[in-house]
């Protein structure tokens, strides 16, 4: 019997849709625009109200955070936390950027850093 990656060892794979991404550059600035933004000591989360719908996300980790390795680590990070974290943030569209001390943090300092700035854009 064949099992998908997603059931192998008996785990469930948490999907990333394709509906809860944003893709273009006009979702972005639509964002950036917006004007509402929380900061942390390792990411910077601008958020924009919709009217209602799951909540999207999308990464802006520039070359200043570190090597490709490095930006793709800070990326999965972000995904799987905002995957946890998504259900008091519907409603909204949301960008993080990564600030360049990223890269040199600790996994537990990024994974508290992010779920301040979840909790802040929750109560906003």
């Amino acid at each position: 019997m064949h099992l998908p990656a997603s059931r192998l060892n008996g785990s469930v794979r948490s999907a990333f849709p394709q509906t809860a991404r944003l893709k273009t550059a006009s979702q972005f600035r639509e964002v950036f625009n917006a004007g509402r933004k929380t900061v942390g000591r390792y990411f910077v989360v601008f958020q924009r109200q919709r009217e209602t719908g799951p909540p999207r996300l999308g990464l802006a980790v520039g070359k200043r955070v570190g090597n490709a390795v490095q930006r793709n680590r800070l990326k999965r990070l972000v995904r799987e936390s905002f995957r946890h974290k998504q259900g008091p943030l519907s409603g909204r569209d949301l960008v993080v950027v990564a600030r360049g001390t990223a890269a040199q943090a600790s996994r537990d300092q990024l994974v508290q850093d992010l779920s301040r700035c979840w909790q802040r854009v929750a109560n906003a």
